[in-house]
């Protein structure tokens, strides 16, 4: 990697890093470890009160980025109008696939798990996995379009909340 990538990313930037979901980069530092100095972004995941030390060097290549564009949350949103697609496999199988999609950092791909482990009032009971991995979910999708847009979460909550509910009408 080059010196030039980390430049992507600057102090106050809100990033996602696929593990965490959105992030704001406090600060970058260097610190010596195991006698190697590194170069660091400090990040700060406010809501989880915790803060990630990532190599400037490793940023892109384990998958950390930007924020998505408004184009690409209001595709997202879209997604979450469509029909579920919920496969005929194996419950562990497919939440593994769906974990997979979450820890991906792929708006798109969290879009879809929010959108196939949603369910409406009228809808059978959702089993405790099922419901922690929509949880997580949505979680991640809300911060990032509260970032994106630029509002609260709680706004952010409430237009997916209605998007939702538009697709059960």
């Amino acid at each position: 990697m080059t010196k030039t990538k980390k430049a992507d990313f600057r102090p106050n930037d809100f990033v996602v890093y696929p593990a965490h979901g959105v992030g704001k980069i406090v600060s970058i530092e260097e610190q010596e470890i195991a006698g190697l100095r590194l170069e660091l972004f400090v990040i700060s995941f406010e809501k989880d009160k915790m803060t990630l030390r990532v190599p400037t060097h490793k940023a892109t290549e384990i998958g950390m980025r930007s924020l998505s564009t408004p184009d690409v949350v209001s595709r997202a949103l879209e997604t979450l109008r469509g029909k579920a697609r919920v496969k005929r496999a194996m419950w562990s199988r497919r939440a593994q696939e769906y974990e997979q999609k979450i820890n991906s950092g792929d708006l798109m791909a969290i879009a879809e798990v929010v959108r196939d482990l949603h369910r409406a009032d009228d809808q059978r009971e959702q089993s405790y996995s099922e419901r922690q991995l929509y949880e997580a979910a949505l979680e991640r999708l809300t911060r990032e379009v509260a970032a994106v847009s630029g509002t609260d979460e709680a706004r952010a909550q409430q237009q997916v909340d209605e998007v939702l509910l538009s697709r059960a009408a």
